[in-house]
């Protein structure tokens, strides 16, 4: 088993973007704590070798406070066996990481913290509904600096309503200013649930020209890069020893086990998901039982998310693993589409991996497109 996701859904309040499966009702939080440890241990069978990697998500996962994450780690190293140096994220929100709240986090088994940073400009972060300021930001990776995390990663997000290239710039330096070990940096996407679709079908906001989205897409990976850190996911950007191993699995489409309402988990086969409802997920779990759903991938739809993770990754595609899996009908099918991107320099071959070319990542979503199997 590569890896355990905790889907953690709590927050305060919802950001005016966001659209992951959350809750503002911190009461059902001891319930679901004992709802999250009945269902780790329920399906402890499920892992067939040790855990690689641990990550908690959300929702906001530092609404939690030390005695939960008190038991569900004691549940977890009870029921599943880890490697030594299994990596394990915390997902956390700039503004609940007073002096104390990092110490008591530094105490415990997290050695990688992602802060969810989003802007470090105070126009954009009300603009987002989010509860901290970008000096309250610096401030707060410096906690988890001084308190010896040496491995922070932050959510940056670009192509907003009004955001200029100048202040996309200066988020950059800002964040390259910190010392940081990883940045994932995400084009503001409208999600129709949200508050921010809203707005824009009321005409309220306007979305940014494509032109300049792309001219900020080439700042990001230009300045990023250019202070050593490296483009190895289309939206992840690390410093050498500091890829995120955990999101590394998803896609190399390794297995992964998710726990809590609506997480998703892959055995390498079938692809389920836990209902999306605190409520329904205590009361499941309460009663025995794990209500979820499952789906058995088709081979076009495993050759698809093979295809997908791959392009989306420095690493590519290796083509005679998809030989070797999906055979010569699928292998030959993505070649033949994906030739006339090669003559135009949007994709190419090395040693034996089809990669997207620089001029090819602004355009990855029409090449992976094309080489989808329908």
């Amino acid at each position: 088993m590569a890896g355990i996701y905790i889907h953690i859904p709590f927050c305060l309040t919802r950001c005016t973007y966001c659209d992951f499966y959350m809750g503002t009702n911190e009461s059902h939080m001891e319930t679901f704590v004992d709802a999250l440890c009945g269902e780790a241990k329920r399906r402890k069978d499920e892992t067939g070798e040790p855990v690689q990697t641990l990550y908690f998500g959300g929702g906001t996962p530092s609404r939690l406070h030390r005695a939960h994450f008190d038991r569900i780690f004691e549940t977890l190293f009870t029921h599943y066996s880890f490697e030594p140096d299994a990596e394990i994220t915390l997902e956390v929100n700039p503004d609940d990481l007073s002096g104390d709240y990092v110490r008591m986090l530094s105490e415990l088994p997290f050695n990688r913290i992602s802060i969810g940073i989003q802007s470090f400009n105070d126009d954009e972060l009300r603009f987002l509904s989010r509860r901290h300021t970008g000096e309250e930001a610096m401030d707060a990776v410096k906690r988890c600096q001084q308190e010896g995390f040496h491995n922070i990663s932050i959510d940056l997000m670009y192509g907003l309503p009004g955001q200029t290239k100048a202040i996309w710039q200066e988020n950059l330096e800002k964040a390259i200013g910190l010392h940081i070990q990883h940045i994932s940096s995400y084009h503001l996407i409208y999600e129709e649930k949200t508050r921010m679709f809203r707005l824009l079908k009321a005409g309220k906001i306007k979305p940014v020209q494509e032109e300049t989205s792309t001219e900020m897409f080439a700042l990001l990976i230009d300045t990023l890069t250019s202070h050593g850190f490296i483009h190895y996911e289309i939206s992840a950007f690390g410093q050498p020893g500091y890829f995120s191993r955990h999101n590394c699995f998803y896609w190399k489409n390794e297995k992964y086990l998710g726990l809590g309402p609506a997480a998703h988990s892959y055995d390498g086969s079938n692809r389920s998901w836990n209902v999306a409802s605190i409520t329904r997920y205590n009361q499941s779990i309460g009663s025995g039982l794990v209500e979820r759903e499952t789906e058995q991938l088709s081979l076009h739809e495993k050759y698809n998310e093979f295809i997908l993770t791959g392009l989306r990754t420095m690493w590519g595609v290796d083509l005679q693993e998809l030989k070797i899996r999906f055979g010569e009908r699928f292998h030959d099918f993505c070649l033949e589409n994906a030739q006339r991107y090669i003559d135009q320099k949007l994709l190419k071959t090395e040693e034996g991996q089809l990669k997207l070319t620089r001029e090819g990542i602004f355009i990855s979503d029409g090449i992976m497109s094309d080489l989808m199997w329908v």
